[in-house]
């Protein structure tokens, strides 16, 4: 199972929201090279500045304390997102630790 992390379609954003009873705040930033995302669990930074990809999970490591992980998925092929899409296009996917498809990297 997985969950939509709500965003919309706008180059800079902070979402707080509660994935798996953690109280997370993702930021989402488009910049001239891509489209970032920093990661905080109960004010803590998780993850910074990791470019967001198509298909490919954003924490990638259980030891920084994160349980499952958040990747980005476009509903209509393989592109990586851009804020213009986000919401409608490209949705930010939270995946529980036991249902992460073994296709996100």
């Amino acid at each position: 199972m997985a969950l939509v992390v709500p965003l919309q379609p706008v180059p800079s954003q902070t979402v707080t929201v509660t994935l798996n009873n953690q109280a997370c705040q993702i930021n989402v930033y488009q910049l001239s090279t891509g489209l970032f995302v920093d990661l905080l669990v109960n004010n803590v930074l998780i993850i910074g500045g990791v470019i967001g990809e198509d298909r490919n999970v954003i924490v990638r490591s259980v030891y920084l304390g994160f349980s499952g992980d958040i990747a980005f998925i476009d509903t209509q092929g393989t592109e990586d997102p851009v804020s213009t899409g986000l919401g409608q296009r490209f949705f930010l996917m939270y995946f529980y630790p036991a249902d992460l498809p073994a296709g996100l990297a």
